[in-house]
């Protein structure tokens, strides 16, 4: 009986928890209102709060003009179309971005505790507006009325890894006329990051155009992964190559905060056809140069910009050194320490306004050919191109320039060169500016004052010690000579090209050499002693010492005018006067020489030397052959002006009245 109640009273009790009637109906209803829910539940309901929340993050309006979806399990996905986030109150451009669909997935459990994890955001068709203020910062800097995550504690949201496809991003700064419009689509990470998807931030490929400092680029590469812009402190990698028109630069480094752009360490290699055309996209004054290659370190911290480490070359010239840019001045401040272990002289015609050689294999862009084509043709010899008042304004500079060895074929005898260019505030100095010249030097120190137009000049040039023999050394007569020439240059000119400073000169030339040697067959044949000169021709040439030489000028107004000019040998003295006219160019000298033997076919004809610096003539003038009796008194008294007399070698010992003993 015991068991049979036991029984009664467990079927009692499951009958009790039956639901009743009306307990049914209610739990019928609330399954048919989920399943209803379940059927006819939209996620756009959710569209309103979502904007807000982000247009109250981001103090911009935020809006989603498609659809919004939400697919739950262990991943959250969360997707929406046409979305558009409104730019800064201050921009003209009302859109700061917009993406035709966006998809981001969400790990589930940190939104428990209020954190929001997004593991992926995939975005297509987005469009990226950047610029920078007007006051500074940039649209890129939101403002919604609360401190930044920095100054509080840890964000509550973090995002792993973007991806885009198809997309855009401009940026624009009007105040240094930059812009850039870029498509961006990231690519698939290396095989290392692709072990861990949700830790690889991909990459992008780049490519693009624009303007930098107003000057029209082109550019392409791959850069990071644009999320790693959110950090500032992250150094952000590039590997980009860009060209400007002829100018090409390849980077490959790091950026940090790229668009404040203060910041960045990077491998670049700079070529183009003209050094000059790096001013209006650098803002360097950099003279015009041949084609050139450059490689090295390129830094920027705050306004100092360097260059360090670099080697290349400029047209046939090596060149390497270390250059810093310091833009926190009025005008930038370009220091540059310079070292050629060869170089090619006619690299340096840029700095005379001249186009460098271009004949043979020498290195020189299509305008240049073109230049040189047109000076071949001028029968003016000076270069004329004017000097850029601007460019001598824009930037202080502080340059020591060393070249080694320097090869120049017309010229055998110049060795090396030292230079120090300061340019401060549109004055420009040389000091100094050396050249190794034939076993001696020619040492100058130039001033040119661009303040003003047209350019004041003033130069001193000390040329000391150089050798004879290798001031001529292509000359075969040259053989066996022997001497050394020395003295001293001073003018004062005004105008804005090389020709138009000479052009209007004046100072003093003065040069001069002491005792040495000298062929005979050039003495005879400067005294047109055909009997003489045949003889060396037909048998061996000898040689007859020199006692002196020299020429002294004044310069007024661009005329030089002869003061003093001689040559005395054992063998023959020559006299001389006349002008030269560095404004056009032209020459009208006359040499009276005095053989000192005697020969029935002398002719001792006066040697007139005219025409222009381009085409000079020389010729005999048989007109001045009555002169003799003027030459005769003239030799009696030739002796060197006592400045010029110091800066050559007489010798120890020896006279230097050059001739006076000889005029009988």
């Amino acid at each position: 009986m015991n068991g049979s109640a036991s029984s009664r009273n467990r079927l009692y009790r499951v009958r009790q928890w039956r639901p009743s009637r009306r307990a049914g109906i209610v739990l019928g209803t609330l399954a048919l209102v989920v399943l209803v829910v379940w059927l006819l539940f939209d996620w756009n309901w959710f569209k309103p709060p979502l904007e807000r929340a982000v247009s109250s993050a981001t103090g911009r309006e935020f809006r989603i003009d498609g659809d919004l979806d939400v697919d739950l399990g262990r991943t959250i996905t969360v997707s929406a179309d046409q979305l558009r986030l409104a730019n800064a109150p201050w921009s003209k451009e009302p859109r700061m971005g917009s993406a035709e669909r966006v998809e981001i997935d969400i790990a589930p459990w940190p939104l428990l505790a209020l954190r929001l994890r997004m593991k992926e955001v995939r975005a297509t068709r987005a469009n990226v507006w950047l610029e920078t203020a007007p006051r500074g910062g940039g649209n890129w800097v939101f403002d919604d009325g609360k401190p930044d995550a920095a100054e509080t504690d840890e964000p509550r949201w973090r995002l792993d890894r973007l991806w885009i496809e198809d997309s855009r991003l401009r940026f624009t700064d009007a105040a240094e006329k930059t812009d850039i419009d870029i498509t961006l689509d990231s690519v698939a990470p290396e095989a290392a990051q692709r072990a861990q998807p949700a830790q690889a931030a991909a990459p992008v490929a780049v490519k693009g155009r624009g303007h930098w400092r107003g000057a029209a680029f082109r550019l392409e590469g791959q850069a990071a992964s644009p999320l790693a812009l959110a950090d500032s402190d992250t150094p952000y990698r590039i590997d980009l190559d860009a060209r400007a028109g002829a100018t090409r630069a390849s980077a490959s480094g790091t950026l940090t905060n790229p668009f404040r752009f203060q910041t960045f360490d990077v491998q670049m290699q700079l070529a183009g056809k003209d050094l000059e055309d790096l001013y209006p996209l650098l803002g360097l004054a950099l003279p015009p140069s041949p084609p050139y290659r450059l490689d090295g370190r390129l830094r920027r911290n705050g306004d100092v910009w360097r260059y360090d480490g670099f080697k290349g070359v400029v047209g046939d010239s090596d060149l390497a050194g270390d250059v810093q840019v310091d833009v926190s001045g009025a005008r930038p401040m370009f220091t540059a320490q310079l070292l050629s272990r060869r170089l090619d002289f006619d690299d340096l015609a840029g700095f005379l306004g001249a186009p460098p050689s271009t004949g043979g294999k020498e290195t020189a862009n299509a305008e240049q050919k073109a230049e040189a084509a047109k000076r071949a043709a001028s029968p003016r010899l000076l270069p004329d191109t004017p000097y850029d008042l601007t460019k001598l304004n824009a930037m202080d500079a502080d340059v020591r320039w060393r070249a080694e060895r320097i090869h120049a074929p017309k010229l055998p005898m110049i060795d090396d060169m030292d230079a120090h260019l300061l340019l401060d505030g549109g004055v420009l100095r040389l000091e100094p500016l050396n050249f190794g010249v034939a076993g001696g030097d020619v040492r100058s120190t130039i001033r040119m004052d661009a303040r003003k137009q047209p350019i004041d000049t003033r130069a001193r040039i000390a040329v000391r010690g150089v050798e004879l023999p290798k001031l001529l050394a292509q000359a075969e007569l040259a053989q066996g000579a022997a001497g050394r020439i020395g003295g001293d240059i001073s003018l004062h000119g005004r105008g804005d090209s090389i020709a138009a400073i000479l052009g209007s000169a004046d100072g003093d030339v003065g040069l001069g050499m002491g005792r040495g040697r000298i062929s005979n067959l050039v003495m005879e044949l400067a005294g047109l002693d055909i009997a003489e000169s045949l003889k060396f021709l037909l048998t061996k040439d000898r040689q007859v010492p020199i006692r002196c030489a020299f020429a002294d000028f004044g310069v007024q107004d661009g005329l030089m005018t002869s003061r003093a000019l001689a040559f005395d040998s054992t063998d023959t003295i020559i006299v001389g006067e006349g002008t030269i006219n560095l404004e056009d160019e032209s020459l009208d000298l006359l040499l009276r020489p005095r053989p000192k033997d005697r020969s029935i076919l002398s002719l001792r004809s006066p040697l007139r030397v005219g025409g222009t610096f381009k085409d000079p003539s020389f010729r005999p003038d048989f007109a001045a052959l009555g002169l003799r009796g003027a030459v005769a008194l003239a030799l009696a008294s030739i002796t060197p002006p006592a400045a010029l007399l110091a800066t050559f070698e007489t010798g120890p010992g020896e006279d230097s009245d050059c001739g006076g003993k000889y005029a009988r």
